[in-house]
């Protein structure tokens, strides 16, 4: 049964709902009458919900989403102005025990070498992120308990806050790494960090299970209510995300909106940042396998919507992107 309120992974975010709520989308996506009533919520800056979003999102009248994108922007205007934030990423190892099929750390990929950073290597390129003008990173890990442990993450942030160079130095470290306990948020916590990022991938459960064959992220309760956790440990800013291309975009995207809803719900703040990633070629990866690709077209009223719908939230659009979508999108 569906309940915000909920901690299990299955309620908060629950399969029949999604269902239910792409049903009502595609009963109502010419019912032009509650589009503008939708519409006419969500110039109150104050959000939509996931059945309400997922009706603009089915609706395919070329006014309308005109309509969109045009509030869209003014929203990215009224909270944001012209105002874009850059933050670097900064990958400390790929040592992965996982077997994500989309992925190329996936542990069976024997064409990548792997490597992990020592702290002498992190201060050489921290210095030189520092150089290019960076002041916000982004560290990443793969899963590995042994190579990439928490106490690993910890003295990579130590250092990296620790370097002074030209009189600077990195203001924020925001964290990607795997899902994992209480304790270890709260010593993420204690670390100093930023926001807490861990991408979902896909909220379609079967589809997450096959995606993730092996290792200890195939356990989908427990990667779902990551966020729940490291709230718990006193991180009151995550990032959440979707691999778009996984799963069908329209079940993600309620899926997304649900977890939002959820954490506020829950714990009275919602997502810091939501990511958009779409599934790209890389070592070992033909993004061809994976049948739910999706359109620039497509793309950017994804994201059209996720400003309108959780318009306190910051979107992270990657340099994966070409150019020319990056400027659509930032317009």
């Amino acid at each position: 049964m569906y309940n915000p309120k909920s901690l299990n992974a299955e309620e908060f975010i629950s399969h029949e709902e999604i269902l239910e709520t792409l049903a009502y989308a595609d009963a109502n996506k010419e019912n032009l009458a509650l589009v503008d009533e939708i519409l006419q919520k969500a110039r109150l800056r104050k959000g939509l919900s996931h059945r309400e979003a997922s009706v603009l999102l089915a609706c395919e009248d070329e006014g309308k989403i005109k309509e969109m994108y045009a509030l869209a922007e003014q929203i990215k205007k009224d909270f944001y102005g012209n105002r874009i934030v850059l933050f670097a990423p900064l990958y400390l190892s790929n040592y992965c025990v996982n077997g994500c099929v989309y992925c190329p750390y996936h542990l069976k990929n024997k064409h990548i070498a792997r490597k992990k950073l020592t702290q002498e290597e992190i201060i050489k390129e921290v210095t030189a992120l520092q150089d290019m003008g960076h002041k916000r990173l982004a560290i990443e890990a793969g899963e590995d308990p042994q190579m990439n442990p928490i106490e690993y993450i910890l003295e990579c942030i130590d250092t990296i806050y620790s370097i002074k160079h030209k009189n600077g130095a990195i203001r924020r470290v925001n964290v990607n790494i795997a899902a994992t306990t209480v304790e270890n948020y709260r010593k993420l916590k204690e670390a100093g960090i930023g926001t807490y990022i861990l991408f979902q991938e896909t909220y379609h459960k079967e589809s997450y299970e096959v995606l993730h064959p092996t290792g200890p992220k195939h356990k989908y309760a427990y990667h779902t209510e990551a966020m729940d956790r490291a709230m718990e440990g006193g991180i009151d800013d995550v990032g959440l995300g979707v691999l778009f291309g996984l799963e069908m975009y329209r079940y993600e995207f309620a899926g997304l909106l649900m977890h939002a809803e959820h954490l506020e719900a829950v714990h009275g703040v919602g997502p810091h940042t939501i990511s958009v990633p779409r599934v790209k070629h890389a070592d070992d990866i033909d993004p061809n396998a994976f049948d739910n690709g999706i359109s620039d077209e497509i793309f950017a009223k994804l994201c059209a919507l996720i400003r309108i719908s959780v318009p306190y939230t910051g979107m992270i659009i990657s340099t994966r992107e070409s150019q020319e979508v990056r400027e659509k999108l930032f317009v």
